[in-house]
Parts: C-alpha cells; structure tokens; sequence
C-alpha cells in the first residue's frame, strides 16, 4: 500500500496533505471567493435512484415505491429549458432530482488531451453548469477520461445475470457514440506532463464559474483506473495522490469527489488508498460529495461487475464507513447487472440491498 512521507513531496503538498485532513484546503494560490457559498449538506445519505432521461410515470412510480426521495437523470446535450421540465414532473409526483448529468460534457476528449475544439468544449460545459443552477440544481458529476470507459464482451455472473466485464487485453473504449480502439486510441502515446497542463487548464477556468454559481463538481475516478489505455495515463484521477494533487490544483471549495466504489475497487492496490480510506481522507477534506455503490470480481486487469452482495469488495464495511464519517451527499447504485425480468428487476435489488445495508448500520 501505498504511503505518504513528508520527503516524497514538495513543500506544498506537505501543507495540502496536513491541513485538508484537517478539513480546510490549502490556499497555495491567490484566493478566490466563492460569490455563491455553497449550501451546506443537510443531515443523512440521499439514496437516489437512476432514471432514463424518458422516464414515465411508471418510473416515479417505481421510485417512491422503492421508498427512494430522489432520482438522477442522464441528458444528452440538455439544455435549461430540459432540466426545468424534468424538475416539475419530478416534483410533481413527490421526488426530488440529486443531479442531471450530460453526456456531451461529462467526458470530453478535446479538453483532457487538448484536440481541437477545447475551448468551445470548456464553453458548453459553463453554459451547463449555469442551466443546472438556474433550475436549482447544485450538484453535478464530472469525469475526465480521454478515451471513455473501457470494457470487454459482457459477461455473465451470478445465476446468468448480464453485466459488463473487462480484460486488458481484448478491452475497447466507449463513451457517447465513440469508440476507442488500442493500442493508440488517438494515433499517438500522450504524457503525464501534457494531462496534467490539460487538467489544469480546464478546472481553472470551470471553478471559478462553479464558485459564482454555488455548484459542487465531484469527479469520478477514471473507470478502469490507474492504467495507460490507448496511449492515454490515466493517472489524475486514477490513484489517491492523483486527486490530491487535482484538488489542490483547482484550490476551490466547489471542486470535490464522486467517489465510484466500483472503480476504486477496479484499481485495487493500485490506488494508493483502499476503497475504505479513500472515503475517510476525502471526507475529512470536505470533499466527498456523492458516492456510486457498486461491486466487482477482482482488481484489474480482469474483473465483471456484480451485485452487491456478489463482488470482492465488503459493501457493508464502506456503508459502515460511510455513517461513520457522516457522509451526506447522494449515493446511487450503478452499473447493476441485467436480471430476469424487465430494466427494474435489478435496480429494485440493488436500492434493496442498499436501503437495508443503511438502515442496519445507522441504527
């Protein structure tokens, strides 16, 4: 397992690392404050269940009967006029929505590896993020993948049940359309050095409009992590120091953590932290902000994704975990295998399993 000694870093991510256990960021550039304060958490996990972005009535229907109060929709390319419509149905029928996702902007090639179109790229993204707040939505899930996820042929797991698997050597990349294919994805091997000057790039100009805007970004990890995939490192958010070293670059309260558990348990040791100290750290940060809960086989480079009860990681010691470090953000299942039935059958095992993991440890 990986560990920090003062003589492996610089001087400033000695002081990041020290005071944002501490809960406060470090302020290593000039200070920016948020024109917007964030709104504070309010009390308990907010289980929210994942809907199409068609959803009927029969899916809010779903949801409350699951004994779920919120739900995230998928977009692609939404606009304001989108969010507001979903809102008032979504609220129509007693639920509140956790987050509106856009897949146009959640992976975005052109501004992780620098191609052509970055900078309107960076422009649709702010135009997001302002529809989001002006339909009084203030959170919102960002990934920072080049060449999307990567997977191989579905497999099945436990009973016959469909679900996404990957092995190194026969996986492909995949996001919005895309298709991503080794050993170079984009014709060439690209550096740590220029992801880093892209990262850096993108967030300082996001953040800023994120704080006037009083909207929390939590980053996903890179799923698979902790690997080059089609010439690309994967190596920001990828491994514990990576979003460290994320975090104290965009040196804002509204940038924080989407901790994917599933991805993490992708990484394995790989990470830095396990999946368990991962959610202490960054909660002591003040930056674990939404958590996906899902299981896996194994680490990289092979594994199928599973249920809950079903996979290598202990679902019970991080909802433990979880209560322990008052986690108050969203928390949705994800990536749920395909049972026997219709789409529902396994969410409605997945909120299942979840709710009473909640309800055992709280009390």
């Amino acid at each position: 397992m990986q560990q920090y000694h003062d003589h492996d870093l610089s001087p400033s991510r000695r002081s990041f690392l020290r005071v944002s256990m501490g809960g406060a960021l470090l302020a290593s550039a000039p200070a920016r404050g948020a024109k917007r304060p964030l709104k504070p958490l309010t009390p308990g996990i907010k289980i929210s269940l994942q809907i199409p972005n068609t959803f009927t009535q029969q899916d809010l229907a779903f949801t409350k009967q699951l004994g779920v109060n919120y739900v995230s929709i998928p977009t692609r390319g939404g606009t304001y006029e989108t969010f507001a419509a979903f809102r008032q149905r979504v609220e129509a029928a007693g639920l509140k929505i956790a987050n509106i996702g856009n897949s146009r902007v959640h992976n975005m090639p052109e501004v992780t590896l620098n191609l052509p179109g970055r900078d309107q790229k960076i422009e649709e993204y702010k135009q997001y993020l302002r529809d989001l707040a002006k339909t009084g939505i203030y959170y919102t899930t960002y990934a920072h993948m080049g060449n999307g996820i990567w997977s191989s042929a579905p497999e099945t797991t436990r009973g016959g049940a469909r679900a996404r698997a990957f092995h190194l050597a026969t996986a492909t990349g995949n996001w919005d359309g895309q298709t991503f294919l080794p050993p170079l994805s984009h014709g060439r091997r690209f550096s740590e050095k220029e992801l880093w000057e892209n990262y850096t790039y993108f967030i300082r100009q996001v953040a800023p409009v994120a704080e006037e805007l009083g909207i929390r970004i939590g980053i996903h990890p890179d799923d698979p992590p902790a690997l080059e995939l089609g010439g690309v490192p994967r190596c920001i958010f990828g491994t514990f120091d990576g979003y460290v070293r994320a975090l104290e670059i965009a040196n804002s309260p509204n940038i924080g953590v989407c901790l994917c558990c599933g991805t993490w348990l992708e990484g394995g040791a790989r990470m830095g932290r396990d999946v368990y100290q991962a959610i202490r750290e960054f909660a002591k940060m003040g930056k674990l902000w939404k958590v996906h809960l899902r299981n896996v086989t194994g680490p990289v480079p092979d594994f199928v994704e599973t249920f809950p009860d079903g996979g290598y990681g202990d679902l019970k010691r991080i909802m433990r975990t979880l209560v322990d470090v008052d986690f108050r953000g969203i928390l949705i299942a994800d990536h749920v295998p395909e049972m026997v039935g219709d789409r529902r059958t396994g969410w409605a095992y997945s909120i299942g399993y979840i709710k009473a993991l909640y309800d055992a440890v709280r009390n």
